[in-house]
């Protein structure tokens, strides 16, 4: 299960987790699926979190130098 998820996008992933929401939020799932669907749903939350602070961290890698022109900033 986890092994696909961090095959997607965060794009996709995100679009997942957000019709898991609206299931739950519906509250048409028997309960064996409710459990599955909030465990996948936790999972795909986490790979979203991860993806966010992989881009944060590239992002803020980003400096400018003093002729104005944008360099990476090497990453520890």
């Amino acid at each position: 299960m986890a092994d696909n998820i961090k095959s997607l996008s965060f794009e996709d992933a995100l679009s997942e987790l957000e019709k898991i929401v609206r299931g739950l939020e519906g509250g048409q799932l028997k309960l064996e699926e409710a459990i599955a669907s909030y465990e996948r749903g936790a999972a795909l939350r986490q790979h979203c979190e991860t993806k966010l602070s992989e881009a944060e961290a590239r992002v803020q890698a980003i400096v400018q130098k003093a002729d104005g022109s944008l360099d990476l900033k090497p990453m520890d």
